[in-house]
């Protein structure tokens, strides 16, 4: 599926549905949308947003010939207690099977990203990332050191406090946006222009996202006057 999303191209939802799990999840985006397609009747949120496996959606992106980033589970997280082994490695043998992609997974689960990475396949064309939206959840970026992905990424957003002293060792891009939609938090200026710098001294590539707000499209993208689009070099780590 396209998506505004403005870092990816595509979206593919072999899992729906989520649980809170820390601050950022407060305003959770997708448990809003899960809600309104639940009203709408749309069959795969036919549980609202109860985690719920899609296995005629796992074998989706064999059949998309067109190259293309793709945000894997964007309404849901890959790496939640309630999606088996099983089913993550069907997910990854996919991504294996289809390296015309560029698969992009991202999770708040970083720990059983960890325990689980050395029983999955790493293909190049998987980049795997995980979220980070305040200083008290830095522990994830170690859990994501461990797992030998060809890109690693920093989804900070939304970002809730500042970053100072975030270690970049082994990662290769990160991401900065404000929170957006009903209730956003604000973020601090200060806060986001301290991450693109240390970025910059640590040579990983940073990308802005947002500003956020309840009105995201009028806050636009821009910091002190600049777009930052930075993507990563597709370096495989994991073959190396």
């Amino acid at each position: 599926m396209k998506t505004l999303i403005e870092w990816t191209q595509s979206t593919w939802n072999p899992v729906t549905g989520c649980s809170r799990i820390s601050l950022g999840c407060r305003h959770c985006y997708a448990e809003r949308m899960a809600k309104r397609l639940h009203a709408m009747g749309q069959r795969r949120y036919r549980n609202g947003f109860k985690v719920t496996l899609h296995p005629d959606a796992v074998a989706a992106p064999l059949s998309w010939t067109k190259p293309q980033m793709i945000f894997v589970n964007s309404m849901s997280d890959l790496f939640h207690r309630d999606v088996p082994l099983s089913f993550i490695r069907a997910v990854f043998e996919v991504m294996q099977q289809a390296p015309h992609h560029t698969f992009q997974v991202l999770t708040k689960r970083a720990r059983r990203l960890a325990v689980l990475a050395p029983t999955l396949p790493w293909p190049p064309n998987l980049w795997i990332g995980v979220t980070v939206e305040a200083q008290q959840y830095l522990g994830r970026v170690d859990c994501l050191r461990q797992v030998p992905a060809a890109v690693r990424f920093l989804s900070l957003e939304p970002l809730l406090s500042p970053m100072e002293g975030l270690s970049l060792n082994d990662i290769d891009w990160v991401i900065v946006g404000g929170e957006s939609g009903p209730g956003a938090r604000p973020m601090c200026v200060e806060w986001a222009r301290s991450v693109r710098d240390q970025c910059a001294a640590a040579g990983v590539s940073f990308f802005f996202k947002q500003w956020g707000g309840v009105r995201r499209t009028q806050a636009g993208r821009k910091l002190d006057g600049q777009l930052w689009n930075q993507f990563p070099a597709a370096t495989s780590r994991a073959s190396a």
